[in-house]
């Protein structure tokens, strides 16, 4: 397959499991949420996608992914930072980390399950500076809904991991230089 040919497939697959997930975030899809909370699918494509790419990629995917939630959801507080935080300690913990270790979906699932709470816990950081809320009530809700986002989220990891990751060895020249990670 030429290479352009390989870039161009390789884009579109890339942009229609973005719309896949952004469809799940909006859609309710019966038995998917625990105590009304639902899986962060955008969360886990940036996990998977930032696992074997550079620092700026994963930082602009999490800019990307952030400014979508904020799209689709309240932007204030913005998802942005977090989700440009989760790409760039995906990065690190892979580079550091994963590629001494064996790969695989529980691992993955690991990483899903930790930036899952660090989301939620930024989110409830800027949250707190708005000031609607005691601290105290906005800490316990906190704890329930990054434990049950992490555990959704996690158990889900799978599910985008092994396919995407899958098709991006697909694609990935055997021996040529990749300009865009």
């Amino acid at each position: 397959m030429p290479v352009l040919t390989r870039q161009i497939l390789n884009c579109i697959v890339t942009v229609i499991s973005i719309i896949i997930c952004v469809l799940l975030v909006l859609a309710p899809i019966p038995g998917l949420a625990l105590f009304g909370i639902k899986p962060n699918w955008l969360l886990i494509w940036l996990v998977v996608w930032s696992l074997k790419r550079s620092l700026l990629s994963a930082a602009v995917a999490g800019l990307v992914c952030g400014l979508i939630l904020d799209g689709l959801t309240a932007s204030d507080p913005t998802h942005i930072f977090s989700f440009m935080s989760v790409g760039i300690l995906t990065v690190l913990i892979y580079n550091k980390i994963l590629k001494k270790m064996q790969e695989d979906f529980v691992s993955v699932a690991l990483i899903v399950f930790g930036m899952a709470i660090l989301v939620e816990t930024i989110r409830a950081l800027q949250f707190s500076k708005m000031g609607d809320n005691t601290l105290v009530d906005l800490w316990v809700y906190q704890q329930q809904v990054a434990l049950s986002s992490a555990i959704l989220s996690s158990l889900w990891a799978p599910v985008l991991y092994l396919p995407l990751n899958r098709w991006w060895e697909l694609m990935k020249p055997s021996n040529s230089i990749n300009y865009f990670d």
